[in-house]
């Protein structure tokens, strides 16, 4: 059973930081692609920053210049360092990332439970 736990989150004011973590566990014959995505109340989820294996990155407009995903391919653990918060960043942070599982022929989807980041005027 592979899974994506989460940590990170929490109330920040307008202009603070805060550094998401997510890691996957289980039996894990590798991890290709890693993202984060958001979701604020009512909206749909969004994609928000995703890494590559080899390192590439994207990034959502919205945060370019102010979010920085990395990752640990030893540890199996991608991160989101959110800087420069606004109150529109409020929304629940969900890891996502595709991995392949010892047995299995290819690689799964796999998403972690959310965290929450709540960002003050």
């Amino acid at each position: 059973q592979v899974q994506l736990v989460e940590s990170g989150g929490g109330l920040v004011q307008a202009g603070g930081s805060l550094r998401l973590s997510c890691a996957a566990s289980g039996s894990i014959f590798g991890v290709n692609a890693m993202a984060w995505y958001s979701q604020a109340p009512g909206k749909h989820r969004e994609l928000v920053a995703a890494i590559a294996s080899g390192g590439s990155t994207y990034y959502a407009d919205s945060v370019k210049g102010r979010f920085t995903i990395s990752r640990d391919n030893a540890k199996n653990t991608v991160y989101l360092q959110m800087n420069d918060l606004k109150p529109e960043d409020t929304a629940v942070y969900y890891c996502n990332a595709e991995i392949r599982g010892y047995g299995h022929g290819g690689y799964l989807e796999v998403w972690g439970q959310g965290t929450l980041v709540t960002v003050s005027s």
